[in-house]
């Protein structure tokens, strides 16, 4: 289920909730400042603008969020800049390609780990290092949320349902992007 949605038009940590946030086929969240064809993170801009927007979603799980206070920290939704706030959807597991609808009409792509950056030090200290872990085997963990594009297009509000498709296997693990 959905239980927030945010967005910006200026790069910042934090994204202010909204009643409602519309995608836009092939570009991300209208009036976000992420939205476009081409990569708009500010870092993949300065090294190449012509990369295709593999970012245009930010998904974030509110179980990151319980987990965080159990280390002290505690966060609301869009805080962490994420455009959707979910509950129940193990985002983390989902392989490249799944699809995800969200509400009626959006469908959003999943492309792969958002990568967090220290500027989420400055949220609260500790941030960063909290949403990085370790596997068994000693590979880090990315755990602020998965990225999207959106194939197609709709409004998106707190409340609506989530459902997933997941490609036809070999499924492939989530890498960043």
């Amino acid at each position: 289920m959905i239980v927030a949605v945010s967005r910006d038009e200026q790069h910042r940590c934090s994204k202010p909730t909204l009643p409602v946030i519309r995608l836009l086929t092939g570009l991300g969240v209208e009036g976000d400042a992420h939205c476009g064809e081409t990569v708009k993170h500010r870092s993949r801009v300065a090294a190449d603008p012509s990369q295709p927007n593999l970012r245009q979603v930010h998904l974030l799980h509110t179980e990151l969020f319980d987990e965080l206070a159990g280390a002290g920290i505690t966060l609301s939704p869009g805080e962490m800049g994420e455009n959707v706030t979910t509950r129940g959807i193990a985002l983390l597991s989902l392989p490249v390609g799944a699809r995800l609808r969200l509400g009626q009409d959006a469908l959003v792509e999943i492309t792969g780990l958002r990568n967090p950056c220290a500027q989420i030090e400055s949220l609260r200290p500790g941030l960063l290092k909290a949403v990085l872990g370790r596997d068994a085997q000693g590979n880090l963990v990315r755990k602020a949320g998965i990225m999207g594009i959106v194939l197609a297009g709709g409004e998106v509000r707190p409340g609506d349902p989530i459902s997933v498709t997941l490609p036809a296997p070999p499924h492939r693990p989530l890498e960043r992007v």
